[in-house]
């Protein structure tokens, strides 16, 4: 069990086992490249050199750079309200908005063949009930250090080099759907900043390996939004001073490579590679969950997360640009007893009707985190290029089912939606519906919340990405 061993015994147990496999390794790695390797040692083609827009060169060969990209993402939303939502007290059955889901800036640069650094700035969800003149903020900042390049680097800072499973950190950019499937951001906002966690990690490549392991600082319940006020029947996270995480995600990659120069993970790549990965994670630590037990007293647990998943992205006809993108994940989440979150991505209501309200709560809120398992499947397929435009169009699917301690049945979400790829994700329309649960009150007896229906939003998304 994981939680037998300290979080730093457990971060420190994974660096050494790393360690001591790359002692060997670059010993292995320097022989092969030496003038006596064998004639029959296989030679790795690098991969075509990107064209960046925004990137200035160090050295003459380019490897020495500083870049920058730009990603900002539109929204027009129709959404059928939750029961009894309401916004500043005006009873709100459906809602019409335009927001910025997300706007970043990203600056990053490999400084010397060991040394690379990585900052992203901006904000998420400024919508009409957003504060005005919100401020942005860091979402990361990193320092690395690469003790053998290629294979074994270390680096710290507010980051998202964090455990689980592929989205946990995702690619906002090159999302397939509307959105990450967030619930695989699973502490979002209550002991991190938007996923991002003041950390040390270790990541690399061990052969077709992908590895990262990191040591987490986890914020405080108190700083967030939702710090409960009283400890209840139903775990929730502890006001006790935070413990020290540890996660780790491993993925073995069948086929080409992926980049692991940033923590994000692509989610198409629209024909450019034939990637087949299947990945494993885990997110453990001691006392971060505290409930009361049957005689009323705290009782301080350890939160457990553990994941599975596969990802599969090629391209079916490379002369006509058409691909196939197909993901699925299996998860066991353990907050706890009856822990649950409803999360209502860049909600566009503040409140409920007094006595009409369910358990969602307002807005587009559902159950979308909790203690139980889940499974998460979703499927693009990517048309040819039209001609003599090189426009695409990639339909889409996705579909989220848990069983959750605090519901009385299976809680289902999915989403249907096409992509319309103007200059590839540089440029994408997609337009997407989501359909969510709802759950009325919990039964007084059981305290199990039942389902009693559902509701859709539909939302017109415009993203543009600079790099």
């Amino acid at each position: 069990m994981l939680c037998s061993y300290s979080s730093q015994r457990l971060f420190l147990l994974l660096l050494l086992l790393a360690g001591t496999y790359l002692t060997g390794s670059a010993q292995v790695t320097s022989d092969q490249n030496s003038t006596n390797a064998p004639a029959t040692t296989p030679v790795t083609k690098p991969e075509p050199a990107a064209k960046p827009m925004l990137r200035m060169n160090l050295s003459d060969d380019g490897k020495h750079f500083i870049q920058v990209t730009f990603l900002n993402q539109l929204w027009l939303r129709y959404n059928d309200s939750n029961p009894g939502t309401s916004v500043y007290e005006t009873a709100k059955p459906s809602t019409f908005d335009v927001s910025l889901r997300r706007t970043r800036i990203q600056l990053f640069g490999q400084l010397t063949d060991r040394v690379f650094f990585y900052a992203q700035f901006g904000q998420n969800n400024f919508n009409y009930l957003s504060a005005r003149k919100n401020g942005t903020f860091f979402h990361d900042v990193i320092g690395e250090y690469a003790v053998v390049p290629g294979h074994f680097s270390l680096g710290g800072g507010l980051t998202a080099w964090s455990g689980l499973s592929r989205y946990a950190s995702p690619s906002v950019g090159t999302i397939l759907g509307m959105d990450a499937p967030l619930y695989q951001q699973a502490t979002n906002d209550a002991t991190d900043q938007f996923l991002r966690k003041l950390s040390v990690y270790a990541k690399g490549k061990l052969g077709k390996l992908d590895y990262r392991i990191a040591l987490t600082n986890p914020l405080p319940i108190q700083t967030s939004t939702m710090a409960p006020t009283v400890v209840t029947r139903n775990a929730d996270f502890s006001l006790d001073a935070p413990s020290n995480q540890v996660q780790g995600y491993f993925s073995y990659q069948f086929f080409d490579q992926e980049s692991n120069l940033t923590p994000y993970n692509t989610g198409s790549y629209l024909g450019q590679k034939r990637v087949f990965n299947v990945g494993a994670g885990f997110i453990t630590q001691p006392g971060a969950m505290a409930h009361l037990d049957a005689q009323g007293q705290v009782v301080n647990t350890a939160m457990n997360l553990l994941a599975v998943d596969v990802f599969y992205d090629a391209p079916i006809n490379r002369e006509k640009s058409s691909a196939v993108t197909l993901y699925g994940s299996y998860a066991h989440y353990d907050f706890g007893p009856g822990y649950i979150r409803n999360l209502g991505v860049n909600n566009p209501a503040n409140g409920v009707v007094a006595g009409q309200g369910s358990f969602n709560g307002s807005g587009n809120a559902f159950p979308m985190i909790g203690t139980g398992d889940i499974f998460f499947g979703q499927a693009g397929y990517l048309l040819p290029k039209s001609k003599p435009a090189s426009c695409q169009l990639q339909p889409y699917a996705s579909l989220m089912m848990a069983n959750y301690d605090r519901l009385a049945s299976t809680m289902v979400s999915y989403d249907l939606g096409l992509n319309w790829l103007v200059n590839g994700h540089g440029s994408k329309f997609s337009l997407n519906y989501q359909n969510r649960p709802i759950f009325g009150l919990a039964d007084t007896t059981t305290g199990l919340a039942p389902h009693t229906g559902s509701k859709g939003a539909v939302v017109l998304q415009y993203q543009i990405y600079v790099q």
